[in-house]
């Protein structure tokens, strides 16, 4: 990558500095951006006219394959690069967007939870994975979590600067403190800092280790369902409708903006799913005496 090109990254990242993107988003952007400068060179981005923009995106769609989700975010990084730092809103303003899957998550049942917990033997790590089911945190809210931020008496944990550069608070439950107590005394964390520090302690653990834990327990309580940190939290919010939480305070507790965001969990619950019975039910129920000797029959005949 020419010197050029380089500072073209960096402009990006001070504009998006200067409009309090998150770190996350400025990294994941400027990935997207430099796959798409390697993919038109020699040809500079800013002379890039819109055909180029579209070949580039029906390539990561048909020869890539890359999911929808993948696509749109690189359309936000080329619209920002384009329309923010190019002031060029022609360029990609008229550009179709391509429709998202309609996937819902994975959930695990209560059983599950149960084994992934009883399969972590260090207490820093089964705290961790409690914790983020117990409060629905998601792994980069987990990680950041820090000991001022832990309010024992109201029972809640103030999560800061999640995303979208927003605060919330969420559940810290009674049944987690006696164990949460007992990891606090000996690793002896002190009233400020990281609740669950990395080597050096002055940092957080790192993301990639409490997925690894997960991913062992998972291999040793053999389930099969593709499982990640995400699915605790998918699944502290299906079992909260499961146990009747209104829908708006999940909505709350899981920091969404918007309700639609939240109501996937009504898909996917089994409250209302569960109680409905099968017409097979009903089937058999009605001619359980016609259908049990038919099936006899077919045995007699073997």
């Amino acid at each position: 990558m020419g010197e050029e090109k380089r500072t073209l990254l960096g402009m990006l990242t001070s504009e998006m500095q200067l409009r309090n993107y998150s770190s996350r988003t400025i990294k994941a952007y400027k990935s997207c951006i430099r796959r798409f400068i390697h993919h038109i060179d020699p040809i500079h981005p800013r002379d890039a006219d819109s055909n180029k923009i579209k070949e580039y995106l029906l390539y990561l769609l048909t020869d890539r394959g890359s999911p929808a989700s993948t696509v749109n975010q690189v359309f936000n990084a080329l619209r920002f690069l384009y329309v923010d730092l190019y002031k060029k809103p022609f360029l990609i303003g008229t550009l179709p967007r391509p429709q998202r899957e309609k996937k819902l998550p994975d959930i695990l049942n209560e059983n599950e939870i149960k084994q992934i917990f009883q399969n972590v033997e260090n207490i820093k790590h089964k705290v961790m994975l409690m914790l983020a089911y117990a409060s629905g945190l998601r792994v980069g809210e987990l990680v950041r979590v820090r000991i001022e931020d832990i309010d024992g008496q109201r029972g809640l944990i103030h999560i800061r600067d999640a995303k979208g550069k927003k605060d919330r608070f969420t559940l810290l439950p009674e049944s987690l403190r006696s164990v949460l107590l007992s990891y606090w005394k000996q690793y002896g964390l002190g009233m400020k800092g990281w609740l669950f520090p990395g080597q050096p302690p002055h940092q957080h653990l790192a993301e990639r280790s409490i997925q690894n834990v997960l991913k062992r327990s998972i291999k040793l309580s053999g389930i099969t369902k593709p499982v990640s940190m995400h699915t605790l939290r998918h699944s502290f919010a299906t079992h909260l409708l499961e146990h009747g939480t209104d829908l708006r305070y999940i909505q709350t507790l899981l920091g969404h903006q918007s309700i639609r965001t939240t109501e996937i969990y009504t898909h996917v619950s089994n409250k209302q799913i569960g109680k409905i019975r099968s017409p097979l039910d009903f089937l058999v129920e009605n001619n359980e005496n016609t259908l049990c000797n038919k099936e006899n029959k077919l045995l007699d005949k073997k």
